[in-house]
């Protein structure tokens, strides 16, 4: 919810993209079983805001931030499973292998 924040507060997509990257990354490390599904959670959030800002703040995103914030699934998607990648490689070293 924090990333949906920051996308309507800054208006700055590198800088959303690199919190959905950080985020994704983190979870993935955490659990790194499926890591697809926190690309869901993390990026969902994102539209959902932009929504939100729209009803409640009266916010209007142009069309260019509304195709953005789900774009940012790119980058999320290579956090988690880099998050993952990451989390079995420390595993492997741990046991020596």
């Amino acid at each position: 919810m924090g990333t949906g924040w920051v996308d309507v507060a800054v208006n700055d997509l590198l800088f959303t993209a690199l919190l959905v990257l950080a985020a994704c990354m983190l979870l993935g490390m955490l659990r790194p079983r499926w890591p697809w599904r926190w690309v869901v959670v993390v990026v969902a959030f994102i539209p959902l805001s932009e929504l939100a800002a729209y009803t409640i703040l009266a916010v209007r995103p142009t069309r260019g931030q509304v195709y953005g914030s789900f774009l940012t699934a790119l980058p999320g998607i290579a956090g988690a499973y880099g998050g993952s990648l990451m989390r079995g490689v420390i595993e492997n070293l741990r046991q020596g292998k």
